[in-house]
């Protein structure tokens, strides 16, 4: 955000994500938190398209950075999962890593700023093209956003050998992330019922118990609510500091 001209140092931004991730709990999947980020962004003067904008460029990035996580992994161990699934899996990968960079580069056609219904999507694409101007940047947010999802990844896999799932990490590096993206569909309350169905339905492909699979999902996603109070204080925090805000200009 701050590429984007947004202002603000790290701190403002880590606690706006802590209190999107509260809301990305109690919500259905991550919209809602991203809705949060955009109007608390849109505060600092920019505006919401431009706070859209930059909050669609952090999920875009996110997933470009589990789709290579994914990729890497499943052509590291191809025998893990069967066939049919195996190419599946890669196909949505190449596609949608194929897809981000296309749009990317769609924004150099100036024609499509003149129809309407493409103008935002090019607009975007201008963004994405400001923020991504040298290699380095490409390399260094991608390799940030493939690291950030194997410690997520590395989250489930302690919780699941902690339940007595005897799997070394690749099996997770593999079946968890097209579970991440599954959840990512507006279906359920904070990815419950998606996550745990994906888990189960990828797992017992290789052999895996559902009991105990069903309790990797549950307890993981039980974590997943302690670790976003954080953001419910930071939000009740701010909220308190605006109401004191106001009450003293009242008063003058």
């Amino acid at each position: 955000m701050q590429a984007l001209d947004f202002g603000h140092g790290p701190a403002f931004y880590f606690k706006s994500y802590l209190k999107a991730a509260y809301f990305n709990q109690v919500l259905p999947t991550s919209i809602g938190g991203d809705a949060f980020r955009v109007l608390e962004a849109g505060r600092l003067g920019r505006g919401n398209k431009e706070a859209f904008y930059g909050v669609l460029l952090d999920r875009v990035v996110g997933l470009v950075g589990l789709l290579v996580l994914n990729l890497i992994a499943n052509l590291a161990y191809p025998g893990l999962l069967p066939r049919p699934v195996f190419l599946l899996i890669n196909a949505i990968a190449v596609f949608g890593l194929a897809g981000v960079v296309t749009f990317a580069a769609a924004g150099r056609i100036r024609r499509l700023d003149r129809y309407l219904v493409l103008k935002h999507l090019h607009e975007f694409s201008a963004r994405i093209r400001t923020l991504y101007k040298t290699r380095s940047a490409i390399a260094f947010h991608t390799a940030l956003a493939v690291a950030i999802h194997f410690v997520l990844v590395l989250s489930v896999y302690f919780v699941g050998r902690g339940v007595g799932l005897a799997y070394d990490l690749p099996a997770f590096l593999v079946i968890v992330p097209p579970v991440f993206m599954l959840m990512v569909i507006p279906v359920s309350l904070a990815g419950w019922g998606v996550r745990e169905g994906g888990f189960i339905g990828l797992f017992v492909l290789i052999g895996a118990d559902k009991t105990q699979v069903l309790s990797m999902s549950l307890i993981y996603g039980l974590l997943g609510l302690v670790a976003a109070l954080p953001g419910l204080f930071f939000f009740l925090a701010g909220r308190q500091h605006r109401e004191k805000e106001h009450q003293r200009e009242r008063r003058r």
